[in-house]
Parts: C-alpha cells; sequence; structure tokens
C-alpha cells in the first residue's frame, strides 16, 4: 500500500496535492494483484466504485463491436488510471479493462475521490477532460464530411460572424461641446460616416451621422454657424447600440428594421466600436440578412408565405456550415418568431381596420413546444396560447367577443403562411389554451395536483411556454407559481418521467435499429420522437425541480452544470446526442423538401453512411442511460 500511494504522490492530478489527501486515500483504499488476462470489468459490467490506479504492470482497454468483435483501444502503463467514466459521469463503462501481465493496482474509493475533487477542483477537470466521450468523436466525424461550395461559402457569413468580428475599431468619438465643422473635417479626413458623441468618462450620449450633418446643418436656412452649433445640438441622443456577441445576421435585421446605417457596439457600458451597412456589406451576403428584414417589414400574408418557403435556404447553409446545430436551431427559431410575430401584427391590424379594437388589457401571446424552446427546424407546427391579465368581469364579453374572431383570424393565418395546426388542438381557438391569469393558474394546479396522462400530455409541451408579444411578467408570475406547485407535489415529476420511460430508443439488444411497421413509416425511425425529445423532456424534468427559467434545452443544462445537478462530461454527450439527432433531422427535412415533399423527422436509418450509423446508435445509448438515470433519480425524490 505505501509503495502505490508514493507512486501516486508523483503523477498528474496528485503530484501538487498536501499529506493529508493520501493519508485519506491510504486510510480508505487497497490494494489489489491481478494475474495476466484478467477482467478487470468489461464495458457491460455495473461500476465498481473504485478509480484503478496502476503502480506495477499494463493494462488494455478494450470494446466490443456491435458484431462482437473485440478491439483494444488503448494501453495503460505504470503511473495510468483506468475506470474513472462512472466516478466523473452519470454513465456507466465505455470500455473494458483486462491485464496485459501481472498488474498491481491501487484502487481508491469512488466516494473518496469525489470528495477530494470537490476540495480539488484540478482533479475533478484532470479526469473529465480524459472522458472517453465516443458520441462527440463520432459527430465530429460525421459533420467533417460535409463540403461546403463558394457561394454558400459567402452566403453563411451573417451566421458564422458576430459582430465583434466585423465591426470598425477603435471608434471615433467627441465632446458634446465640439463643433459642427471640427467634426464634419473629421469625417472628410478618415472618410468615415460617423461620430460617437461622448462624455468625459467615455459614456455614449448620442451618435452624429452624415445624414444627421445635412439634416440638421447644411438643410437649415442660411445663418447657421458651422463654428458655433455644437455636437450635442444636432446628434442623435440615446442611439440604438448592439452587445460584441450578436450575430451579424441579427446585427442587419435590427439596421433594416430601425432604418439605420451605424450600429454602435456597447458591452457593459464600454465602446468597443461600431457596425455600418457597409461592414456587412463587405460579406456580400445580402439575400440571407434580407430575408430577417423582409420579414419584420411584410405587409402581407402572401410576403410572409414566401419567406418562410426560403428558409430552406438559411437551413442548408448552416447546415453546410458545419456550426453547431444546436445554435442552428436558434437561428432558425429566430426567423419563425419574427415570421409568427409579423402575422399576428397583421391579423390585429386586419381587425382594427375592420372596427374591431384589442381589448385594453394587458396580454401575452404565447409560443410552446419547439418554439418556446427555440428549437424549431423546417416544419413545425402551432402550439400557442393567450394569457390576460385579471381584467374585471364586466370586461369579459368584451374580450371573449373579440378573440372568437381573432383567434381564427390567427390560426387560418399561420397556417396560410406555412405552419400547420396543432393535431392536439393546443392554440388559441381552443378555450383550453386562453384565459386570465387566475384561470390559468387553477389549470395548471389541476395538471399537477391529477396528474392524469392527457394533462401531463398537455404539460410537456405548456411548460416551454415563452411570451412572444406581450406583457412578459405574466408568463414570470405564472412559471414561478408553476414551481411552487411542483415542489408541493413532487410525485408530478415521477409521473412526467414514467410516461416519457413507456418510450425508449429503437436500438436492439444487438445494437440494430427498430423500425416502424406503420404503413406510411414502414422501415424508418423517428430521430426526435425516439431519440431527442427524451433528452429534452428530462431535462425539462430536472428544470422544473430545480426552479430554472429557461426554456432552451441548451440553457437548461447549462443552469443544471452550474448547480452541481450534472457534471460537464454528462453535458458534453448529452449535447453532443442532442446535436446529431438535430444535425440528421434538418439534413433529412432539407433533403424532403427539395423533393417536393414536406419535412418528416422520420428516416432509414439504413439509408445513411456507415459513420452516420455508428453515430447515431452511440446517440440513442447515450439517451437510453440519460432516461435510466432520470428515471431512477425521479423514483428516489418520492420514495419509489
Amino acid at each position: 500500500m505505501y509503495d502505490a500511494v508514493k507512486k501516486l504522490r508523483s503523477v498528474k492530478p496528485f503530484d501538487n496535492l498536501p499529506d493529508d489527501v493520501f493519508e485519506l486515500i491510504e486510510k480508505h483504499s487497497k490494494v489489489k494483484i491481478y494475474q495476466p488476462g484478467t477482467i478487470v470489468f468489461s464495458q457491460y459490467d455495473e461500476p465498481t466504485g473504485y478509480l484503478y490506479f496502476i503502480s506495477r504492470g499494463e493494462v488494455e482497454i478494450i470494446t466490443e463491436t456491435d458484431e462482437g468483435v473485440e478491439i483494444t483501444v488503448d494501453r495503460r502503463y505504470e503511473g495510468d488510471f483506468f475506470g474513472w467514466t462512472p466516478i466523473f459521469s452519470d454513465s456507466g463503462y465505455t470500455a473494458g479493462a483486462r491485464t496485459a501481465d501481472e498488474v498491481e493496482a491501487l484502487l481508491i474509493p469512488k466516494e473518496i475521490i469525489l470528495k477530494i475533487s470537490g476540495k480539488f477542483p484540478e482533479v475533478a477537470r484532470y479526469f473529465s477532460k480524459s472522458v472517453f466521450s465516443r458520441i462527440k468523436k463520432l459527430y465530429q466525424e460525421v459533420v467533417k464530411t460535409q463540403v461546403l461550395d463558394p457561394i454558400a461559402q459567402v452566403e453563411a457569413y451573417p451566421f458564422q460572424k458576430k459582430v465583434s468580428e466585423i465591426m470598425s475599431s477603435p471608434v471615433e468619438t467627441c465632446k458634446p461641446e465640439a463643433t459642427v465643422s471640427e467634426i464634419a473635417r473629421v469625417m472628410t479626413l478618415k472618410g468615415i460616416g460617423s461620430v460617437l458623441v461622448c462624455d468625459g468618462v467615455g459614456k455614449l450620449l448620442g451618435i452624429i451621422t452624415e445624414r444627421d450633418l445635412v439634416t440638421k446643418v447644411l438643410a437649415r436656412e442660411i445663418g447657421v454657424c458651422l463654428r458655433d452649433t455644437k455636437a450635442k445640438d444636432v446628434m442623435t441622443p440615446n442611439p440604438f447600440v448592439i452587445s460584441p456577441d450578436s450575430y451579424m445576421y441579427e446585427a442587419a435585421a435590427f439596421m433594416i428594421s430601425h432604418g439605420i446605417r451605424h450600429l454602435p457596439v456597447v458591452e457593459n457600458g464600454k465602446i468597443l466600436g461600431i457596425v455600418t451597412v457597409r461592414d456587412l456589406l463587405r460579406f456580400r451576403s445580402q439575400k440571407t440578412v434580407l430575408l430577417v428584414g423582409r420579414a419584420k417589414e411584410a405587409k402581407t400574408l402572401d410576403e410572409l408565405k414566401q419567406i418562410k418557403k426560403e428558409l430552406i435556404f438559411v437551413a442548408k447553409v448552416l447546415l453546410m456550415e458545419n456550426r453547431s446545430q444546436l445554435e442552428t436551431m436558434e437561428i432558425l427559431s429566430y426567423i419563425h418568431h419574427i415570421i409568427i410575430q409579423r402575422c399576428f401584427e397583421l391579423v390585429k391590424r386586419e381587425m382594427e381596420i375592420n372596427g374591431y379594437n384589442f381589448p385594453d388589457v394587458k396580454f401575452a401571446f404565447l409560443i410552446m413546444g419547439s418554439g418556446g424552446r427555440r428549437e424549431m427546424l423546417l416544419g413545425p407546427d402551432q402550439d400557442n396560447g393567450m394569457i390576460f391579465e385579471d381584467y374585471p368581469d364586466e370586461k369579459d364579453e368584451e374580450v371573449k367577443k373579440y378573440m372568437s374572431i381573432f383567434s381564427h383570424k390567427l390560426v387560418d393565418a399561420l397556417e396560410y403562411v406555412g405552419y400547420p395546426k396543432c393535431h392536439g388542438n393546443v392554440m388559441v381557438t381552443n378555450p383550453l389554451w386562453v384565459g386570465r391569469y387566475s384561470e390559468w393558474e387553477k389549470r395548471v394546479s389541476k395538471w399537477i395536483e391529477v396528474p392524469e396522462p392527457q394533462w401531463v400530455r398537455y404539460s410537456t409541451i405548456f411548460f416551454d411556454f415563452v411570451p412572444l408579444i406581450g406583457d412578459g411578467d405574466l408568463c414570470n408570475r405564472l412559471r414561478d407559481f408553476i414551481f411552487k406547485e411542483v415542489k408541493e407535489n413532487a410525485i408530478f415529476l415521477y409521473q412526467l418521467m414514467e410516461v416519457d420511460y413507456k418510450h425508449k430508443v429503437p436500438l436492439g439488444v444487438l445494437g440494430r435499429f427498430i423500425t416502424s411497421n406503420e404503413p406510411d413509416k414502414k422501415g424508418k425511425l423517428s430521430v426526435k420522437e425516439n431519440g431527442s425529445i427524451f433528452i429534452v423532456d428530462c431535462i425539462r424534468m430536472y428544470a422544473l425541480e430545480h426552479s430554472i427559467h429557461n426554456t432552451n434545452t441548451m440553457e437548461r443544462m447549462e443552469k443544471l452544470l452550474e448547480k452541481g445537478v450534472f457534471n460537464s462530461v454528462t453535458v458534453e454527450n448529452l449535447k453532443a446526442a442532442l446535436e446529431f439527432f438535430t444535425y440528421l433531422r434538418l439534413k433529412n427535412e432539407v433533403e424532403l423538401i427539395e423533393k417536393g415533399q414536406g419535412p418528416s423527422h422520420y428516416l432509414d436509418p439504413y439509408s445513411l453512411s456507415k459513420d452516420e450509423q455508428e453515430a447515431l446508435k452511440e446517440a440513442f445509448r447515450v439517451t437510453d442511460k440519460f432516461q435510466d438515470s432520470a428515471r431512477r433519480h425521479f423514483a428516489r425524490i418520492v420514495g419509489l
């Protein structure tokens, strides 16, 4: 024991730890001798609960293919570790371990290692970085095969580039007392179209553009003195600004919608640069960025319908770009949201023209499901609702009369634009999805306190709600109410888990895909309903348990990581699996639309390349392990 612990002191990440750490290890660990050819554990075994440190000998790390062929994927020698994956992740072994000769190993209990890593984070970081994330590697190999043609490369810029990468910096500034003649001279000499006006400590007060000089000075009546006119007299005060981590497409859409040509880049009150129309045009990607601006300015439903059809162009660029497919969903969702918002505004305006004014009450138009999570691809249907403030009863007839007309017009308009009606009738035309705040509280209480299967299904759609238009405070209050109800009715989360657990990933014991026998889906499987939905659902349950307001699945995972509910390895594996499911879904939807068919998440797994098939199997395995882990967790919290 002493010799083994002495060797441990000299290797990373233990080489700089204090003596009491090794006293703890020596007290609770044990040394074991293994004969040559001994299987210490296989990739299918339950975790032994030990971290293995080799103080003498050699160990082979072995894995088995779906066809039962054994492969040696790595070798570990004196001073190396093995068996750490189940200790620093929620998964089991990713491979087995077999001794190549006589091996002496120090077996350190899991609880001791976790206690040490809690006190010394460098230990956890060391092993977390070393975890064998097979799904991540497989996914990276698959996307490497995507080739982006030169034209698509040009069009990809607004999605690849952030504002910080294209902005002009440093920025020319002036004091409020600077004269217009001085400012005009600087613009001419430096060939710039704007100057920012700042106070003595660099705080942004306003902006002066060439247009300001023309309209506010030169176009005035004769007699204006350029020496006497100051920056503060002609500047546009409190100009619009954008953050440096915004994407180029967001900047372009913002500038188009507000009719501006210069947009300061500000972070925490500090001016970092400025983005101009000239900066945007340098990347020549007008077709894509203008799509967002066109949606915001659309005057008819026909315009919105055409824009919705053009989303496939954006999707193709994003797909070929080899970027994060989780970001791809956010970008597509951003455009979907703008289209839906504009549709709402056009219908509301039509109602006003016909003499129907929106009731004078606070409201929030909700979007739910994938829309609320910002995880929309090319074929989302409608999942929407409406929350009103608790207005007086005497207004009830007015509100209901308006909504009886408006809701049907809105749903029909969205369908016309390209968003099919929800098969489950989760829409504002259904009274179940419209109501005053207090009515929503009663409704949600019923779902949580009496978790019948139908209510549980409703809640999985509803709990991802966000306000697309209207008063966000109504939504925040309702979400806090939901968290309170969930805490008081823990059984509800278990019921959610049980409904989810009735469906499993479509992977057989021998590693073959299980496909559908339904006539229209024969030989296919759904990468959404049989894969990504399990990750989304389980993450939602953890988010409800820990009162996390975020609705996006990746953001929820990050919050759970911050709270210590998940570790970084779990998050990375789930993220890689979710990305690969999304990649396959988007690729499949694009191919179907280009063939003149509707988008679908059903595909023939055997039509995929060998690499894609292997990555899909691994994504299913990651999902299956996570689903099992979540079920055990939520069974424990209710004492089962």
